[in-house]
């Protein structure tokens, strides 16, 4: 069935098409590099797996590139294994982050560091990974699954979005690929398109959770009203769970 547009007066249909398909470009850029980082962690991997350390030295070489560039998308990356790809008892995070500004996990850092799970005390409620979404969600639905906006409390202090495919080889869960980005950025990446529409418009997720808005009395993180999502003012951005919608219904 075609995707309905915004026809209302004051939405220009054609900058609604570009900035839908900004999103979709945005998201399809992260799902290729996240392909492309599964692959290659299947590639290396033997018949029993991969030992802890020489999966953390393939993952570094992997994503340390990626957030390393000069102005990086990603404020994290990594493989998140299950307990039968390295034959260790628990989940095991080979996770990098990007550089960070001030906060009060980390500081500032000037380059791509891994994370330290045992330097967080705190993270003992997070001991059973397997149960949060952005891990139990693409084990049940063997999908790509964009988990926020949240706030992350583990690394960055910050709203961020994270994006995370199952990795899976013999019919078995072998972990998740996956990044984070910060939802400043998405706003960088994704304001100037939706701002062109001319009226105020929301990104919203597959359950009406706001990710970028340009309607300053909706904030990011909010819930919009129900029914947001399938409203006709209402444009899906293809290959994604989102929506660009009109927050201002016309007269």
């Amino acid at each position: 069935m075609a995707e309905t547009v915004v026809t209302t007066p004051g939405a220009d249909t054609t900058c609604v098409d570009a900035a839908a398909e900004r999103v979709s470009a945005l998201f399809g850029r992260l799902h290729e590099r996240l392909a492309g980082w599964r692959d290659a962690i299947l590639a290396d991997q033997g018949a029993d797996g991969m030992p802890a350390a020489a999966l953390d030295d393939r993952v570094e070489r992997l994503v340390v590139p990626a957030l390393g560039e000069d102005d990086p998308v990603l404020v994290g990356a990594g493989f998140v294994a299950a307990p039968e790809f390295t034959g260790g008892d628990d989940l095991h995070f080979a996770w990098w982050l990007g550089r960070l500004e001030e906060n009060p996990l980390t500081g500032a850092t000037t380059e791509p560091s891994r994370l330290d799970l045992a330097s967080r005390s705190y993270s003992d409620y997070l001991r059973d990974f397997r149960s949060l979404e952005w891990y139990s969600i693409p084990r049940s639905t063997h999908r790509t699954h964009i988990t926020g906006p949240y706030v992350d409390h583990l690394c960055a202090c910050d709203y961020i979005v994270t994006v995370t495919s199952p990795v899976e080889g013999d019919g078995r869960m072998l972990g998740v690929v996956g990044v984070d980005v910060y939802v400043r950025r998405l706003e960088r990446e994704l304001l100037p398109a939706m701002l062109a529409i001319g009226r105020p418009v929301i990104l919203v997720n597959e359950w009406g959770r706001v990710m970028v808005s340009t309607d300053p009395s909706v904030l990011v993180g909010s819930l919009a009203e129900a029914g947001t999502g399938a409203r006709e003012d209402s444009v899906r951005c293809v290959g994604t769970p989102f929506r660009l919608v009109a927050t201002e219904q016309a007269s």
